[in-house]
């Protein structure tokens, strides 16, 4: 029987060996192999988040959410942006399968070679010299762009010329964060996990150590709201932006060791078109526009809550109408809208963080390795178990994270700059986002899988589709009672319909992905779910349960939610016998 094989470019064809539907040893091992590679991402990403709350409680004490805060946020999305763009998005999810295969084909060409061979590493170097190329011309571009439009508007509005500054200091920081996460990448496909997942760390550290002493040395301090304390924090934020480069080397460096481990060396530039290049640009296309649609969804909910916010003039007096048609029309949202979303985002993306993308990470060389073989079996079975890991995790946390959330804003935000109205609509917000942590979930699962068969077209339309879907649910919300909030219930809108619609468009593009074998499965979470809501609910209505307005009131009943819903979902689960 002739072999399908898969075409490399230059470096030949990979043969396609014709593999047996695997047996329940084989599966299991491969689900229990990227369950434990998840819970060291996990684990290292737990270590990294709560750092990330530690930098976003210290930022908030001393930025607060006003201009500067919101002006900084603004301008390190930009980096973020290229970084999900091209380090961790489009290139990443198709160089991921392409260098997965060719690590293949080399270790079984030629057994007994270092884990990175020289074709697989050949092409990994021409991978990452192309991406640098890329990154140094948009960085250079997005630095003379900026410089002309503070050159050509001498009267910018004091808040946008901030954050045209800031984004100029930390643009290069696009460079540092995208190689990161691509050499990032070329580890994950060895099953090295723990650099790339320990690299976010130093950010956090480098963050919270550049503000705590900065704020020392300027003798800037919580509540004060004089002109002499926003001074002092743009003095602040322009030393913080400056460290964000210095955390980018060091980012970097820390993935080094491990490149040399698994034999991956750099090599010149002459080495960058290759015919398997080639092959990966045109996979790259439509991730690339998939995943700047969904940046350009990310810019323009920052973009939206910072031009319909409030705002001050260059003599610090409130701006609360704009002129429309003839008429005044007040802004829909408060000062320090981006600030304030930006919190609410990162309480929602602390468990994805810690299990949702930690499982997508894990699980993407595997389907990578598997999905293009002759028998799909291994590959639905790894996809299935990825698809109830995400939702044993997204059920509780979505409802959790709503229970808890009026406490864990006030506890770890309420202070220093961000005052109890401030806190109020954070929590708002926070009751969208945690809705759609179970959906997302499952979507980033889903999302490998279709690149794990090359079908990058279809996340690419969908991605459109949510645009689409976000915008229409959140343009006309910002304007109600909502205000601010209603950007957070279009996220939630958008992240519902993308997983079930991908979800069901990749089960009949598999000839069936078996989920009827998972439905009594999810049954029971959701069921273990529902009895988790009803014991924080009722442990609330308890005689003795703390009520108040201090910190320690407000530690003390999140502690009670999380241990009293995490023993009941769990006990719940057993109980049942989830898996």
């Amino acid at each position: 029987m002739s072999q399908p094989t898969i075409t490399l470019g230059g470096q030949g064809s990979l043969p396609q060996t014709d593999v047996a539907a695997p047996g329940p040893a084989t599966a299991a091992r491969a689900q229990k192999s990227f369950v434990g590679h998840a819970k060291l991402i996990g684990g290292l990403t737990l270590v990294s988040r709560v750092m990330g709350l530690a930098r976003e409680v210290v930022a908030g004490h001393y930025l607060g959410t006003g201009l500067v805060a919101s002006a900084f946020n603004v301008a390190f999305t930009i980096p973020n942006l290229f970084r999900k763009l091209f380090g961790e998005g489009a290139l990443s999810a198709a160089f991921i399968p392409l260098y997965a295969q060719a690590v293949k084909a080399d270790q079984l060409g030629a057994e007994g070679t270092r884990p990175c061979a020289p074709t697989s590493n050949a092409f990994a170097a021409a991978s990452v010299n192309l991406l640098c190329m890329i990154l140094l011309a948009l960085t250079l571009v997005g630095e003379g762009i900026i410089a002309a439009m503070i050159w050509l508007d001498p009267h910018m509005q004091p808040d946008r010329l901030l954050t045209l500054k800031f984004t100029a200091i930390m643009l290069p920081y696009v460079l540092l964060i995208c190689g990161t996460a691509f050499l990032g990448a070329i580890l994950q496909v060895h099953k090295r996990f723990g650099a790339p997942a320990a690299a976010p760390i130093l950010l956090n550290v480098i963050h919270v150590a550049v503000v705590l002493i900065g704020a020392r040395i300027l003798h800037l301090h919580g509540r004060s709201h004089t002109p002499e304390t926003v001074r002092l924090q743009t003095t602040l934020a322009y030393w913080l932006s400056f460290f964000v480069l210095v955390a980018g080397v060091l980012q970097a460096a820390v993935l080094l060791p491990s490149l040399r481990a698994v034999g991956f060396r750099f090599q010149p530039v002459l080495h960058v078109w290759t015919p398997a290049i080639r092959k990966m640009l045109r996979l790259t296309l439509p991730v690339a526009l998939g995943a700047g649609v969904l940046q350009i969804s990310v810019m323009l909910d920052k973009g939206i809550s910072f031009l319909l916010m409030e705002g001050v003039d260059a003599h610090n007096h409130s701006i609360t109408h704009f002129a429309f048609l003839g008429h005044w029309v007040r802004y829909p949202m408060e000062l320090g809208a981006p600030a304030r979303l930006n919190l609410a985002q990162f309480l929602y993306q602390f468990p994805l963080g810690v299990f949702a993308t930690a499982l997508a990470t894990a699980i993407f060389p595997n389907l990578s390795a598997v999905a293009l073989e002759k028998d799909r079996g291994q590959f639905k079975s790894v996809l299935r178990q990825g698809i109830e890991a995400a939702l044993f995790e997204g059920f509780p946390a979505s409802i959790g994270l709503i229970l808890v959330r009026g406490p864990a804003v006030r506890l770890l935000f309420q202070h220093g700059q961000v005052t109890a109205h401030d806190a109020d609509l954070i929590a708002s917000s926070v009751l969208f986002y945690s809705a759609a942590i179970w959906a997302f979930s499952v979507q980033t699962i889903i999302n490998r899988a279709y690149y794990a068969l090359h079908d990058t077209v279809t996340p690419l339309v969908m991605s459109m589709v949510t645009l689409a879907v976000n915008l229409a649910v959140e343009l006309p919300l910002v304007w109600t009672k909502l205000g601010e909030a209603g950007m957070a219930a279009g996220t939630l809108a958008s992240f519902v319909a993308q997983a079930i619609v991908m979800l069901y468009l990749l089960d009949r593009r598999v000839g069936g992905l078996g989920l009827r074998g998972s439905v009594g499965t999810i049954a029971k979470m959701v069921i273990a779910t529902i009895v988790m809501t009803g014991a924080c609910i009722g442990v609330q209505r308890v005689p003795g349960y703390p009520h108040g307005e201090a910190r320690l009131v407000w530690a003390a009943q999140m502690g009670i939610i999380m241990v009293v819903g995490a023993g009941v979902y769990l006990s719940a689960c057993a109980v049942m016998r989830v898996r």
